[in-house]
């Protein structure tokens, strides 16, 4: 590690801070948005919307950090009239059984509006399913950028700002009477298009009804909440303090390992190697200091969320450096989409491949066959239509089994259905 570069750096104390400039900037962000059409009110969203602008919920659209594998998957879109994208969290079928509850959460989540904040601004209700609306983050997270990162790591002054509007986010809403977030951690930060760090939404709100508040490691977990499953305001901070160790070593190491270092007077240890010595150590021992406070094994021990805020907000470097700069990525530009108008009832059931719907609708319009010709029947049609798609599903498994020999038998159905309805 190279060496500290503090002696160009004011001392902690004596650094100059511009909160009215911040809160001036965070108007500024919020209007502007407002004024590309993007709206920020709360409102209820139909399923068929929400399809329709994540593409039938394609794969190619999630954006979890675990894929398709996750228990609760997110993805990305984009609603009819708007150049903004969305992220859409669907829930399992199961995680929310009582719509009522469902709305309830998800209209307290939709009050908090705060620029550290992504913004929850709809949900769905349709049947069983759960689904809950917010703006998209599209330079990913905090974890990809600290763990995962290809051509440069995050300077240590955008570090200290990730840490400072988290904490402003958590003070925020604990004030707003929202002082619970469910497993706080790096993946829940989030760089807007400014490359500013944002908090998600999403954490307000447990996974399902009656599952687990957190789904990292044991290790990473507040003492409290084994023993008694439930999340307060200081298991909250506990997290906090995990998301500080990340951010001083660029590692996720577990609290306990950490604790050990920092008792034994071996901060330095716990510092990120690739930033090659191009920190404060005042600063870093501000950082090290808290993070011990935050992780006491005792929850009435730790700071609350106003004192994290008095802490970090000292040593807010380069106030009137873009963050985007910092990152090392270009500005993200929301690109214009292309205006789109509302399909019809005979174009939502096409998009839903919705068989029964297409016919039904054709019956109300008075279709009949052509009598006299050779042409299918829609009834034909639609059973031609349901066979295809039976062996291309069939083709799929076998392709995945590796039995080549039926996968190509059925897959020449599929060819052969598909001529025929030409």
């Amino acid at each position: 590690m190279g060496c500290c570069q503090s002696s160009t750096l004011l001392r902690v104390g004596e650094r100059e801070t511009h909160p009215e400039k911040e809160k001036e900037k965070d108007h500024q962000r919020l209007s502007e948005a407002e004024k590309e059409g993007f709206d920020f009110s709360f409102s209820e969203f139909s399923l068929a919307e929400l399809k329709a602008a994540t593409n039938n919920f394609s794969s190619d659209y999630i954006v979890s950090e675990s894929g398709e594998k996750a228990p609760n998957l997110v993805y990305k879109g984009r609603l009819q009239n708007h150049s903004r994208w969305i992220a859409v969290k669907k829930f399992s079928k199961s995680a929310w059984p009582d719509p009522k509850q469902f709305v309830e959460e998800a209209s307290g989540v939709g009050k908090l509006r705060h620029p550290r904040l992504a913004i929850l601004i709809g949900f769905c209700c349709d049947g069983d399913e759960r689904l809950l609306v917010a703006e998209y983050m599209p330079n990913d997270t905090l974890a990809k950028h600290l763990f995962h990162w290809e051509t440069q790591t995050i300077e240590w002054a955008m570090r200290l700002r990730v840490a400072l509007y988290i904490a402003q986010a958590l003070h925020y809403c604990s004030s707003e009477g929202r002082p619970l977030y469910h497993d706080l951690n790096a993946y829940r930060v989030l760089f807007d298009q400014e490359g500013d760090p944002r908090l998600s939404c999403f954490g307000f709100m447990k996974n399902s009804r009656d599952g687990k508040s957190y789904s990292t490691n044991l290790a990473y977990t507040p003492p409290e909440y084994l023993r008694n499953g439930r999340v307060t305001p200081e298991s909250v901070i506990y997290s906090f303090g995990t998301v500080l160790l990340d951010l001083l070593s660029g590692k996720h190491i577990p609290p306990s390992q950490a604790l050990d270092m920092i008792q034994g007077k071996n901060n330095m240890l716990l510092m990120d190697s690739h930033l090659e010595g191009k920190f404060s150590t005042e600063e870093a021992t501000v950082v090290v200091n808290l993070a011990s406070k935050c992780l006491q094994y005792e929850p009435r021990e730790r700071p609350d969320t106003k004192d994290l805020v008095t802490t970090l907000a000292p040593l807010h470097t380069k106030p009137d450096v873009r963050s985007h700069i910092m990152l090392g990525i270009p500005k993200h530009e929301e690109a214009p989409s292309t205006p789109q108008r509302p399909l019809s009832a005979m174009g939502e059931a096409c998009s839903r491949m919705d068989l029964t719907a297409i016919h039904q609708i054709l019956v109300a319009t008075h279709y009949r066959d052509d009598e006299g010709t050779n042409e299918l029947s829609f009834q034909e049609w639609t059973q031609q239509m349901r066979d295809m798609l039976e062996a291309r599903k069939r083709g799929d498994h076998a392709f995945r089994d590796k039995d080549f020999r039926t996968a190509i038998d059925n897959y020449s159905q599929v060819q052969f259905c598909t001529c025929l309805t030409l």
